[in-house]
């Protein structure tokens, strides 16, 4: 029996949470007993008190809350203290009818102390602080807290998108793990429904006040019927009695439920803070001296006014001056110079310290920056299923996989000043590109090979610059048998964005990059990293080539053979262009293979053997190409590329290696498409077939 009664013994965390499990359907089940079993006196004392200092504990939790959500279960307790008060109302009007005539304490103790103590047993005056309480508490009260919690509700809900992209964006950025990311989505969720929770919670009370005058009416109406007809009591008689207990109970219900409304008030009229809503109000309205100093000066000349009650007047004139003397001496305490080298700086105010720059106030710039017009904040919102902030993942995932690094995090945020259903994308501060994206539609995109045209929108394709329509949802199938390329709004501007990371590689690639890229090598060939870098290239110079073949969409993927060209070649030759060049020959293969896949036959532009001639003459002089030989280069280049996109190959030019570099950079500032690659970076196995040729 004893090893049984261990095996099913409850863990000690599980009994300590089984009063807390079992208090709310006791409660309730206690509330429903209220309603229907009949209870004496002295259990009314009990349960009258216990509702008292149940809203007086409400009250200093919601003064003593610093965070809205930290008193989240607000609603719910304001719904069981409503039912409490509602069933000792039935309890209590039982009571009072059913033991009225037998005298003032037949309803118990705490209701004769307010029926009698409180309105000084005149059932007259009971009844206009009575009404005067529900008044307050319906009209005041009440219907500003629910006005206050609807508002409120109404702006947690319109700004839950841009706290979401907050989160979603400091995720991506790295400041916080997925673990504080998913508790920030949680308790912004949580702070929406604690307002609309509260928004419909403020019903109750309004409820229960009216509920407590048409009770109130009820009980004297019924305690005249009952004295008069069933214990024979005179008119005025029955009235006193049965009146002055039905304010009594009044007042015991009345007054819980103001304290109650005010920590509604409080809780949703606060402003969140460090600071509890005691200490908010104190060194908020006590700040300033110069309002006590103004306050004083009115008060004290009403005090001087003959008529007036000038003891009390005078009296709080010198209060309040000495209040001013004491915060103002405070302040100066505080900002008082300790040292001899504080004599010559002048002693500051409090609102001048608080504009004193500080290095937190220096922004830095983002590597990479996309900014959204308020409409297009749903797709990169998560809680809305937003799909761009997985793209944007995916995106800089594959470029690391293609390019060999790992591309800054693209800081997403909203911007109002941008048009609804635009977007930006900036690289470190500066627009590098934008465009639109309109919800709810599809962008028809022609290749150029699409037939007919589509009704909607005309627009351009933002990263390509190809013609396009924004079309409705119901003719994409038709656009697509036209021959039209459909994509949905995310889709454009995770393409625009893929397209502009992959234009600014290089720049992207900065010596932070370059040095995280290091320390990676490290791990895996740590002696070839500890013998090249910096001992013979220094850090400098390794990241100058690496940016120039980022600069030509050059893969650094392959840093084993990177890292071998320049052992080899790096003691010899310091120049980052020189090394560049010896690096692009030894990764000639897969530079091939990136414009030409396979092992079949390169068909590329080629240069006129006269034409290269003048152009390695005009380089090695020094004097440059002629500006006429220049414009008939670059017309001639721009046609060959043309012309090779219209058959469908790559726009290569194959030229020989001594002008590689300098024609590539003279060509692709006017021509970025075109890629230019030396004779000595393709392999001898790979057949070439000069498709044009440029200068015949």
């Amino acid at each position: 029996m004893a090893n049984l009664a261990s095996k099913l013994r409850l863990p000690s965390s599980l009994k300590d949470t089984n009063w807390q499990i079992l208090a709310g359907p006791i409660l309730i089940m206690l509330i429903l007993a209220m309603m229907v079993l009949p209870m004496s006196p002295f259990m009314l004392d009990l349960l009258f008190t216990f509702n008292i200092a149940i809203s007086i504990m409400v009250l200093l939790v919601a003064m003593f809350t610093k965070q809205t959500l930290e008193f989240a279960a607000f609603p719910t307790i304001l719904l069981f203290t409503t039912l409490l008060r509602l069933s000792l109302n039935i309890a209590s009007t039982r009571v009072v009818l059913l033991h009225g005539h037998e005298g003032p304490d037949a309803a118990g103790q705490v209701i004769e102390a307010f029926a009698h103590f409180l309105v000084g047993g005149n059932f007259a005056i009971g009844l206009i602080v009575f009404i005067i309480l529900v008044i307050i508490n319906f009209m005041v009260i009440t219907k500003g807290a629910g006005r206050i919690a609807e508002v409120g509700a109404r702006f947690v809900l319109d700004g839950m998108p841009g706290k979401q992209m907050a989160i979603d964006a400091d995720l991506n950025a790295g400041l916080i793990g997925e673990e504080e990311a998913k508790k920030r989505r949680q308790e912004v969720t949580q702070e929406a429904d604690f307002y609309g929770s509260m928004d419909g919670a403020s019903k109750f009370v309004r409820g229960d006040a009216i509920a407590g005058l048409i009770i109130m009416i009820i009980n004297v109406v019924g305690g005249l019927i009952v004295g008069m007809l069933q214990h024979d009591m005179s008119a005025g008689d029955a009235a006193t009695a049965y009146t002055l207990l039905t304010i009594g109970d009044g007042l015991v219900a009345q007054i819980p439920a103001l304290v109650i409304s005010t920590a509604a008030g409080v809780i949703v009229s606060r402003v969140g803070t460090n600071e509890n809503v005691g200490d908010q109000m104190v060194s908020q309205l006590f700040k300033n001296p110069q309002v006590l100093l103004l306050t004083a000066a009115v008060i004290g000349i009403l005090g001087l006014v003959p008529g007036m009650p000038n003891f009390i007047f005078l009296l709080f004139t010198v209060l309040l001056l000495a209040a001013a003397w004491w915060i103002r001496g405070k302040s100066l305490q505080t900002n008082q110079p300790t040292t001899a080298l504080d004599e010559l700086i002048p002693i500051q105010s409090p609102q001048m310290h608080n504009i004193e720059a500080s290095w937190s106030d220096v922004q830095l710039e983002d590597p990479l920056g996309l900014e959204v017009g308020y409409k297009l904040i749903p797709m990169v919102d998560f809680q809305q299923n937003g799909e761009l902030l997985g793209r944007i993942r995916s995106i800089r995932k594959k470029f690391a996989q293609e390019m060999g690094f790992l591309p800054p995090v693209v800081h997403v945020r909203d911007n109002l000043d941008i048009a609804p259903q635009a977007y930006r994308i900036t690289l470190k501060g500066v627009e590098v590109g934008q465009g639109e994206a309109i919800p709810g539609r599809w962008l028809a995109i022609n290749p150029g090979n699409a037939i007919g045209k589509l009704d909607g929108q005309d627009t351009i394709d933002p990263a390509f610059g190809l013609p396009a329509t924004w079309i409705d949802g119901s003719l994409r199938e038709q656009a697509q048998t036209q021959g039209y390329t459909v994509v949905d709004p995310s889709t454009v501007i995770a393409t625009h964005l893929n397209h502009l990371i992959s234009s600014h590689a290089s720049e992207l690639f900065g010596r932070l990059e370059a040095q995280q890229l290091v320390d990676r090598l490290a791990q895996e060939m740590p002696k070839m990293v500890e013998d090249l870098i910096p001992s013979v290239i220094s850090l400098t110079n390794f990241h100058k080539v690496l940016q120039n073949l980022l600069q030509e969409s050059v893969s650094i993927r392959d840093m084993r053979t990177i890292l071998e060209t320049l052992a080899e070649h790096a003691p010899l030759q310091p120049d980052p262009l020189e090394l560049t060049a010896v690096v692009r020959v030894s990764l000639g293969r897969s530079i091939c293979q990136q414009y030409f896949p396979g092992t079949g036959e390169m068909k590329v532009i080629g240069l006129d053997v006269g034409l290269e001639r003048l152009i390695l003459q005009a380089m090695q002089g020094g004097t440059g190409i002629e500006p006429n030989l220049a414009e008939r280069l670059l017309q001639q280049a721009a046609a060959a590329v043309e012309a090779q996109e219209r058959a469908g190959l790559a726009p290569v030019l194959v030229v020989n290696h001594p002008i590689r570099a300098q024609l590539s950079k003279f060509i692709r500032r006017v021509i970025p498409s075109i890629a230019v690659l030396s004779n000595l970076e393709i392999g001898d196995n790979r057949p070439i077939q000069v498709v044009i040729s440029i200068g015949n």
